[in-house]
């Protein structure tokens, strides 16, 4: 798991940061996207690609990430998605991750004059279209190969099941609770019985 950061830092590249995201196949709510730059490697809680986590292992290592990394969240709403389409939206939520980390560095850290050269995405999947200048690697199932990558599927996962458990609050008749906007018969029979909700994506067959 630690291969592609090793790799980096080989080269030179002091901060890795993993990226990925929660919420490309639902049919309702957010897409989230989350990066991560591990202060240390040395994790007390196994992490793995956050789907084949379970729900308390998640959250508990949810929330040793961010005592030992620097965490970046980008938060991309069902009515950008529509108006983008869900592969764009996914791109711009790690662009606005990568933001969210880099501002939450230390001045020293992220104000150095070589800091842009010495920085390395490593992206979950195959394809990134970003507006970012930093070096960056696509790994296929890299939240299975990569702790940095692991670690960001984690916070993305989480973040983005506490968004679908208060939406499940205000719109209890949808069950977002239980499947957290993805497609399930369940999921399908309420939007016959109760139409769309505001924060439903209006452009993903199924919905209208």
């Amino acid at each position: 798991m630690l291969y592609h950061e090793t790799q980096a830092r080989n080269k030179g590249l002091r901060f890795v940061f993993g990226l990925d995201e929660a919420g490309r196949g639902p049919l309702a709510g957010p897409v989230v996207a989350a990066a991560v730059c591990l202060k240390t490697f040395h994790l007390k809680h196994f992490i793995n690609d956050s789907k084949q986590m379970s729900p308390k292992a998640r959250e508990e290592a949810f929330h040793e990430i961010f005592e030992k990394a620097y965490v970046g969240l980008g938060v991309i709403s069902e009515a950008a998605i529509d108006m983008v389409n869900i592969l764009n939206a996914s791109h711009m939520a790690m662009d606005m991750a990568v933001n969210h980390l880099v501002a939450g560095m230390p001045p020293e850290i992220s104000g150095q004059a070589d800091f842009e050269g010495r920085v390395m995405l490593l992206v979950d999947g195959n394809i990134f279209r970003t507006q970012s200048t930093y070096a960056y690697k696509t790994i296929i199932d890299g939240d299975c190969k990569s702790l940095s990558i692991a670690c960001a599927s984690v916070i993305a996962k989480v973040y983005r099941d506490h968004i679908l458990n208060a939406y499940d609050k205000v719109f209890p008749q949808y069950g977002f609770a239980r499947h957290k906007g993805y497609p399930t018969e369940d999921h399908y029979t309420a939007l016959r019985k109760h139409g769309a909700s505001m924060i439903h994506r209006k452009t993903f067959q199924g919905v209208l």
